[in-house]
């Protein structure tokens, strides 16, 4: 399993008229910690997709359990529980300073060859940085 986390201060403009975060916008913090994550094993999107795979949305969920406030320090948890293949998973959990847990959520992105716009499977380089990680997989 591969976790990753990530601090993010709420901003004003993440707030509605309440002062608390938005639901649309935790769609984006998680976008910005999983891309933190890939660089956190070296690479990121960009590379990837010059290297010729998209990664678009195929599904995203989100549970809200308690709000989150303007100014409030976010951690928001990245967390891998199965090696990619075609799809790669995104757990995450959205703690606030108190180490409340806010959110968790669940994005499923699809690999695709940027040529012939076909499921592909993931990237080499991914697979071979997250192999520490599932180590376990190969020896049970």
């Amino acid at each position: 399993m591969f976790t990753f986390d990530f601090s993010l201060r709420v901003c004003y403009a993440d707030t509605d008229q309440m002062g608390y975060v938005y639901y649309g916008n935790y769609g984006r913090f998680y976008e910005i910690a999983r891309t933190e994550a890939l660089r956190s094993l070296g690479f990121s999107y960009k590379e990837i997709e010059a290297a010729g795979t998209m990664m678009p949305v195929y599904e995203n969920k989100s549970r809200y359990l308690q709000p989150a406030r303007y100014d409030d320090v976010l951690t928001i948890r990245v967390i891998l529980r199965k090696r990619p293949a075609v799809r790669i998973v995104f757990e995450y959990e959205v703690y606030n300073e108190s180490g409340v847990l806010l959110n968790t959520g669940e994005t499923t992105l699809v690999f695709v060859n940027r040529t012939n716009n076909r499921p592909c499977p993931a990237p080499a380089q991914l697979s071979r940085s997250l192999e520490p990680y599932f180590a376990h997989e190969l020896s049970g």
